[in-house]
């Protein structure tokens, strides 16, 4: 566990309406949360200047994507400069809905990551395998591949976090075990040793991601190598806040 900061991430995603929203508020001020964790939400894009006006300070906000262009002629998409503009300190970037679903590829995650950093924002990186190149034993393979081309745009770890997602484990109630965790995140601190450098694996944060939930957080949390939770359906709801002590 070293002296890394445990964090954990609330993706709300396609979900929320003003009344709701005003909900998770309520039970983020009532808390109480662990002081020493970090608390990051990512609301949709048309509620995050409600969401970081009506948030306890303690709590900061993240975009959940952003495009790897300032400006300009593309409908429907965000910059990182206009995020930084209404208050958010950090971007979600390659999660697996936007890799499998809306079809972005590892070179386009990689572009974003750059833009990202250099805009001033800092970076929940996702990584993750589908349930069938987990069961092909292809796992490593695959995180080696995504985990590099998020590397090779990275100008200063310190601003990064990674977010070990299976894919196999998100939203469908199924959860890698405390040890499956642990395993990938020892591998991933391992790969960061040898292709970055040893303070980097000593110091860069790897999230856990996929059906975490208040009966499952504190076994995962003890894991020596996970540092924090990435959190879908569950951070909607009041048990987000025994997520976010999962360290108490």
């Amino acid at each position: 566990m070293a002296d890394r900061k445990f964090i954990v991430g609330g993706n709300w995603k396609m979900n929320g309406s003003r009344e709701s929203i005003d909900g998770i508020i309520q039970f983020l001020k009532q808390g109480p949360l662990n002081e020493s964790t970090e608390v990051v939400v990512g609301p949709p894009f048309v509620y995050l200047s409600y969401v970081k006006e009506n948030l306890p300070d303690k709590v900061s906000i993240a975009a959940q994507n952003c495009y790897y262009a300032s400006k300009g002629a593309f409908t429907g998409e965000i910059s990182a400069e206009m995020a930084v503009d209404i208050g958010c300190e950090w971007v979600i970037l390659g999660h697996s809905e936007r890799r499998n679903v809306f079809g972005e590829t590892d070179e386009i995650i990689g572009k974003k990551v750059a833009h990202a950093l250099t805009s001033g924002l800092k970076v929940i990186a996702c990584i993750g395998e589908l349930l069938s190149e987990r069961e092909e034993g292809r796992t490593f393979d695959v995180l080696s591949r995504q985990i590099k081309a998020i590397a090779d745009n990275i100008s200063d770890w310190s601003k990064v976090v990674i977010a070990y997602e299976p894919v196999w484990a998100i939203g469908t109630g199924k959860t890698a075990t405390p040890q499956q965790a642990q395993q990938v995140h020892l591998q991933l601190r391992n790969w960061l040793k040898e292709h970055i450098s040893d303070s980097v694996a000593a110091s860069c944060r790897i999230m856990y991601g996929g059906s975490v939930n208040a009966g499952n957080c504190k076994d995962l949390a003890v894991q020596p190598d996970v540092d924090g939770f990435l959190v879908g359906g569950a951070s909607l709801k009041p048990d987000f806040v025994q997520i976010v002590n999962a360290r108490m």
